[in-house]
């Protein structure tokens, strides 16, 4: 019985595992260079933001509608903004940077978007883990209620992101002005975001369509997994993974079309 296909399989993801992975580490240096700090940059950044926009919630004793401490309640809700809106803005105008490497017999289109957007959810999780577990060392926020819950969300964050960065990415091939506006878009896209807000707090009116926003139901399971039941959340596992399915689909038929345009040239 032949086992060509399973062995020409696994041979490809092999290939396909090393180019991603010669692609991260040429982003790093590209990006980072290797003098002072170079690649700690990657969580490094998102960690000053998030631990910065905390302290000055703190600092000005601002108020978030409810009672829940606002350290744990800043850290859940920035680092998956960094982690949604550094994945889908680095995927922008991600092919003509790198266009020389399709010279190569390996490398496709497709392997720049996930390079890009893989290094960036390494960053954002690990900045994200290590202002956790910080604060929960030094007691600013106590341990989470559901750790599992957290992680599944967070990997369905991860997965919007991907999804979305495809497409934006594709996008930002066919017109240059993408790029420059996907920034002012997602400035525009962080109220409704979920991260300075929960649906409960909405009128009841509201709360059916804010459930909507992808990244709504995304903060509500993240923050859900770590307040337990001192808040009540709202959110659809199914309607996410479908969201995400259907985001991913649509990315990789439009990177593929970008593929087909670019290595024609």
């Amino acid at each position: 019985m032949p086992t060509y296909p399973t062995s020409s399989l696994a041979a490809s993801l092999r290939i396909q595992t090393r180019v991603i992975w010669a692609l991260v580490l040429r982003e790093i240096i590209t990006r980072y260079g290797r003098h002072n700090i170079g690649f700690l940059w990657l969580f490094v950044e998102p960690m000053l933001f998030t631990t910065g926009i905390a302290a000055l919630w703190t600092a000005l004793h601002a108020t978030h509608g409810s009672s829940l401490p606002i350290i744990p309640f800043a850290i859940t809700g920035y680092s998956g903004v960094l982690l949604w809106r550094n994945g889908v803005s680095r995927c922008a105008n991600a092919v003509e940077p790198n266009k020389v490497l399709l010279f190569h017999r390996n490398v496709r289109v497709l392997d720049f978007f996930l390079a890009r957007v893989l290094l960036e959810i390494a960053g954002a999780t690990a900045s994200f883990m290590l202002i956790a577990t910080s604060a929960v060392f030094l007691g600013l926020m106590k341990p989470p209620a559901d750790i599992g819950q957290m992680v599944v969300g967070w990997l369905l964050l991860a997965w919007y992101a991907l999804g979305l960065g495809l497409v934006v990415g594709a996008l930002s091939e066919r017109s240059e002005m993408l790029d420059r506006v996907w920034h002012t878009i997602t400035y525009l896209y962080f109220p409704f975001s979920g991260a300075a807000f929960m649906v409960s707090w909405l009128p009841r009116k509201m709360q059916q369509y804010a459930q909507y926003v992808p990244t709504v139901n995304l903060n509500e399971m993240i923050r859900g997994g770590y307040f337990g039941s001192a808040v009540d959340v709202h959110f659809d596992v199914i309607y996410m993974i479908k969201a995400n399915l259907i985001l991913t689909v649509l990315g990789l038929a439009m990177v593929r079309d970008v593929g087909r345009r670019v290595e024609g040239e």
